[in-house]
């Protein structure tokens, strides 16, 4: 089946290509190194071109998005110097780490923009790349600028114009494990003034794994959505661009493989280490909406720019937290987030001696999460009962014996939380060209930023148990039903300031050429661990089983053999809240040209001194996963990036990075602490190399061109925990694509994973046992493009 498709995709685009007419689409070439010269793409903060920027920069063209099957956020992964982006998880999970810094959960240390608009929730990022026009990636603190949560960098994403491209493209898709695609896109331009776009788009993903539980598939993915764009110009002098993005995603579950104990303790399901084995349902679904309009004025002396954004995302979550085939417990999370944003930014017309942005930005996003633990009979008996029982079992053989067993069976800790978040912020910064000298600059920054927090929280249990006490001077054994009930109802609020300064000295000796140094700071705001309840709850259920016991009229008789459990004294505040963490960065580089304009070579050496850092991991009895701050770090390394035209049909590209990064204050308790170990999630090294040759036949042939592209992309060592105890050794995989064109029609076939390498893609402990998602397989698939 899988292959009757593939050649009727095959015979349909032969056919197609011979009739297709309408404007010529963009071909995959690379013809002209400067990405920026091929497509001018205006932004609302920078006057001249990403490589003319102090910072490290990669940005890929239509053309490159395309030969490098670039489909998503997590496709950027390791094609970029010292960007690692682990594809595990869903589109829930987007976690990008760069130079030293990351996130796995909560607020990202990366931030995204989407044709001018920010992203604010991470859960956001991970999006279809099915219009894109170019991709920048910038890396270092862009805080100044900027704002929060970009301290690693910032991706900036820009879509087709419907002034640029015209006609209807039509891409057909098809690859081995079952993965189909179609995307329908049109762009018309009405009149000089007013031109807009519209597509759609549908995937079916099969799945790479199984469930050895029940034997199937388990990472299974269908996605759909739409966008519409429109610009209009209203006189010379203004335009308003608006975008209006839907996508549905409904996916399986999690394909996290068993590994073993990592306690010593013995295991009693051998039989499923390292297979992927868990009985409960897992899946993640999610409606996105996205909108935005840009307002641009040009006024004699200035530009005038409103950014104007709303996010709209629902979604589900549904976990086998446990990760394997026992009933221990399970998850549920349901968001419901609405963003709206708006920034003001003046900025001072290109080619004057003294460059200057000014502008205020703010957002307010609601975030209501409903996030219910439910607890099953092995997790009840693990959990709650054994805990509460072993501490009954220390009193003397000749006192009663006293036992506990739950009898509400599922056992479920609810929680309702209302987490919304204010930020306001005022920015400026200042260049001076052509300081004591021609080509000599200075620029100086400066952006206070303001962050409000909240978090009403509601998380309840109510539980009922059997109490028994046996003695042999009792006519018979007493066991009374009781009921524990615990809560946890309240407000926190939590604000702050943060001053994000830059100061940068540029050198140009000509237009293409710059060598430069500058520092920055960037932080990533603080937040609540709303996973942090079902923990609270179910150390508080036995302090209230206790009460419980005392206030009966029976058992209060037996309260003074109990041990004494002290009470409840919770401060929720101290247990879920975790800080701002902030970093300087300190870099130096350069941007150079061969005179031809075919040879480009981009280095940059950083060092980052980070506080505060923001680590990821599971609360110490497995219930989820939270944000602590591990003290300090420091990242020291290199990146460099060449890219050159050998011939007209000849093109090269390669890229490396180095990252040293490693704890310098980390104390875990008086017994232990992580300092001199890496940080986790950050490869040691990351490289990428690449070439593409072009075949122009000659005219009458049956086709127009042939292109071939290869990309090998390598990563590691990478830790997976602060314990450095689990790792990813160094490994690599090849991607290849050849590319068949005639008119408007081109047919591609491509492969990723080329040599099948095994590897893994995530790591994580959790409740005493290791677990991995492993990278995915060969694959193999065929695309057809043609523009009418």
């Amino acid at each position: 089946m899988k292959t009757r498709l593939i050649f009727t995709t095959l015979a349909l685009a032969t056919a197609a290509s011979g009739f297709a007419s309408g404007p010529i689409a963009p071909r995959d070439t690379v013809k002209v190194i400067d990405i920026e010269e091929v497509v001018i793409i205006a932004t609302p903060k920078e006057n001249t071109r990403l490589r003319q920027q102090a910072l490290s920069s990669n940005s890929f063209s239509q053309a490159d998005i395309r030969s490098g099957q670039i489909g998503s956020v997590k496709s950027l992964s390791g094609r970029v110097p010292n960007l690692f982006i682990p594809d595990y998880g869903s589109k829930l999970t987007t976690s990008v780490y760069v130079r030293g810094i990351g996130s796995r959960i909560n607020t990202p240390a990366v931030g995204l923009y989407v044709d001018n608009i920010p992203f604010i929730d991470k859960s956001a990022f991970d999006f279809n790349y099915s219009d894109i026009e170019r991709i920048d990636v910038m890396r270092g603190p862009q805080g100044t600028l900027y704002g929060r949560n970009t301290m690693g960098g910032l991706i900036r994403v820009f879509t087709k114009s419907p002034f640029t491209y015209q006609g209807t493209d039509v891409q057909l898709s098809a690859a081995s494990y079952n993965n189909y695609k179609a995307m329908l896109k049109h762009y018309h331009r009405i009149s000089d003034q007013f031109a807009f776009s519209v597509g759609m788009f549908y995937e079916h993903k099969g799945g790479f794994f199984k469930n050895a539980y029940n034997g199937k598939r388990i990472d299974t993915d269908d996605e759909a959505g739409g966008r519409v764009r429109a610009i209009w110009f209203p006189n010379e002098d203004l335009k308003l661009d608006f975008t209006l993005n839907y996508e549905y995603t409904n996916q399986g579950g999690y394909p996290y493989a068993y590994t073993g104990r990592t306690d010593g303790k013995e295991e009693n399901r051998g039989e499923h280490i390292g297979e992927i084995a868990y009985n409960h349902p897992c899946g993640y679904k999610r409606n996105l909406v996205n909108g935005g309009l840009n307002i641009e004025h040009h006024g004699e002396n200035f530009t005038l720019n409103s950014v104007t954004g709303f996010q709209y995302l629902y979604d589900q979550m549904n976990l086998d937290q446990d990760f394997t085939e026992a009933d221990i417990y399970t998850m549920m999370q349901k968001q419901n987030s609405k963003t709206l944003s708006q920034e003001i930014v003046l900025k001072s017309k290109p080619g004057t001696r003294w460059q200057w942005t000014t502008g205020v930005s703010g957002f307010y996003q609601w975030l209501d999460t409903n996030a219910p633990v439910t607890f099953e009979d092995e997790g009840i008996r693990s959990l709650i009962e054994d805990n509460i029982n072993a501490g009954l079992s220390h009193l003397p053989s000749s006192a009663p014996k006293l036992s506990a067993q739950v009898t509400t069976r599922p056992l479920t800790v609810t929680g309702s939380f209302q987490t919304p978040a204010l930020n306001g912020a005022i920015y400026h910064q200042s260049t001076l060209n052509d300081l004591f000298t021609e080509g000599l600059s200075l620029t100086v920054g400066l952006r206070l930023d303001y962050e409000k927090l909240w978090l009403d929280y509601d998380s309840q249990c109510a539980m009922g148990f059997d109490f028994g006490v046996s003695a042999p001077f009792l006519p018979q054994d007493i066991v009374r039903p009781l009921e524990a009930l615990t809560q946890f109802i309240g407000k926190e609020r939590t604000d702050y300031l943060q001053l994000l300064p830059k100061f940068t000295l540029q050198y140009a000796w000509n237009r293409r050429n710059n060598v430069y140094a500058t520092v920055s700071k960037g932080y990533r705001s603080g937040g609540y661990n709303i996973q942090m309840f079902s923990d609270l709850v179910q150390n508080d259920l036995r302090t209230a089983m206790m009460d419980a016991i005392k206030q009966d009229e029976v058992l209060g008789n037996f309260a003074g053999m109990m041990p004494d459990f002290p009470a409840s004294d919770v401060n929720v505040s101290e247990a879920t809240l975790y800080k701002p963490e902030y970093s300087w960065n300190y870099e130096v580089g350069a941007h150079l040209t061969s005179t031809n304009g075919k040879l480009q070579a981009d280095a940059a050496f950083f060092y980052m001194d980070t506080r505060d850092q923001q680590i990821s991991r599971f609360a110490e009895n497995g219930l989820g996963r939270i944000t602590v701050n591990a003290g300090k770090s420091r990242s020291i390394g290199a990146e460099a990036s060449v890219r050159a035209q050998v011939t007209d049909a000849f093109s090269l590209n390669a890229n490396y990075g180095y990252t040293y990064a490693t704890f310098t204050d980390y104390v875990v308790s008086e017994e232990e602490t992580y300092n001199g170990r890496y940080v986790p999630f950050v490869p040691k090294h990351t490289f990428s190399a690449g070439g593409q040759y072009r075949f122009t036949l000659r005219r009458n042939t049956i086709l127009d061109h042939i292109t071939l592209d290869a990309n090998y992309r390598a990563a590691g060592r990478i830790y997976w925990t602060e314990q450095n105890n689990a790792s990813q050794p160094f490994y690599g995989t090849l991607d290849g694509r050849i590319s068949f064109a005639k008119g408007n029609g081109q047919i591609a076939l491509w492969i990723a994973n080329a040599l099948n390498k095994h590897y893994q893609a995530f790591y994580f402990e959790t409740m005493g046992r290791g677990f991995e998602q492993a990278g995915r397989p060969l694959q193999v698939g065929i695309d057809l493009r043609c523009n009418f």
